[in-house]
């Protein structure tokens, strides 16, 4: 009998969620997340153009960067039209196998933004630490490599979860806290066994987030230990602005995801309206703010897009 009322009561879609008591207005929310939306598929497009067409940027530190503003125009793609498509047109029906989908391509382009600042953090490393070997450390096929094993990392290990997600019934409540589907509700939507997924999601976060976290960390101990042990006062400041953008995108990208991944795992009693922020903020300020930094931070990408400008106003 309970497997009838299983079948019976399963549902067909999802229900995502916008802004909860605010749908009244949900026309006039959208336009700062248009903007937004907007504003990081230029950012990032312009900062890939830019090391693109000025060979003097077509060194490791940029070319990883390149990486991560097409790993940010992934994740943009991904999840904003899901948003803004609930925000303009109240669209909050997605079914079992776009969910699936989308939260395989939100989770497998976090993991391979996490490799990138890795690698980021692993070139800072190597021209600070090591600065004689950096050419010979960091060559254009050992960079192909790093970044194939990225992908090959991040697209790789999640294939499990849609496929796990597939097996089970989705008999209880369909209705998803945020804009776009995540592994960690979907999964408690499922009326059966999901330990498998639970367990499997968090030996990813730790192994994978973890890791990459911790050798972050790592390096720069590493590079302090090395900055500080240099003489001069203004070559301690050079090497340490050298690294000021990479260690704000760090903060950007893994502050919001592990506020998120807390309060889902261990916040039964968190506030609602803090999950729906946390998701928004997760999801969005770390592709809107990376081009921001750098263009700001870095002073050859604050160059070339000054020279660009002036140069398109003759």
């Amino acid at each position: 009998m309970s497997a009838v009322n299983d079948t019976i009561f399963q549902p067909a879609v999802f229900l995502l969620t916008g802004i909860p008591g605010l749908e009244d207005i949900h026309v006039w929310i959208s336009i700062p997340f248009c903007l937004l939306y907007i504003t990081s598929i230029l950012g990032n497009s312009l900062i890939l153009f830019i090391i693109k067409t000025d060979p003097t940027l077509h060194e490791p530190m940029y070319i990883f960067l390149s990486m991560l503003a097409i790993t940010d125009l992934g994740l943009s793609i991904t999840t904003m039209p899901t948003i803004l498509g609930i925000f303009w047109f109240n669209s909050r029906e997605i079914n079992f196998d776009a969910c699936f989908a989308q939260l395989y391509f939100i989770h497998s382009l976090s993991f391979i933004e996490s490799a990138m600042l890795l690698l980021m953090a692993f070139d800072r490393f190597v021209a600070i630490c090591n600065p004689l070997r950096y050419a010979s450390i960091l060559t254009p096929p050992r960079i192909v490599k790093m970044g194939l094993v990225s992908l090959v990392r991040g697209f790789g290990v999640e294939i499990p979860i849609p496929i796990l997600l597939k097996q089970h019934r989705y008999c209880k409540a369909n209705i998803l806290t945020h804009s776009y589907c995540l592994h960690q509700e979907v999964m408690k939507m499922a009326c059966t066994d999901i330990r498998v997924n639970s367990v499997y999601g968090l030996f990813l976060s730790l192994s994978i987030m973890g890791v990459d976290s911790l050798f972050i960390l790592l390096s720069y101990v590493m590079i302090l230990k090395t900055v500080l042990s240099i003489a001069s006062h203004a070559e301690r400041l050079k090497a340490l602005n050298t690294c000021i953008s990479h260690v704000c995108i760090v903060l950007l990208f893994y502050m919001p995801m592990i506020g998120l991944s807390v309060i889902h795992r261990f916040g039964k009693n968190s506030s609602f309206f803090i999950q729906i922020v946390m998701g928004y903020v997760y999801i969005i300020i770390p592709p809107l703010m990376n081009p921001i930094v750098y263009s700001v931070k870095n002073k050859q990408i604050r160059a070339r897009i000054i020279r660009k400008e002036f140069l398109e106003s003759l």
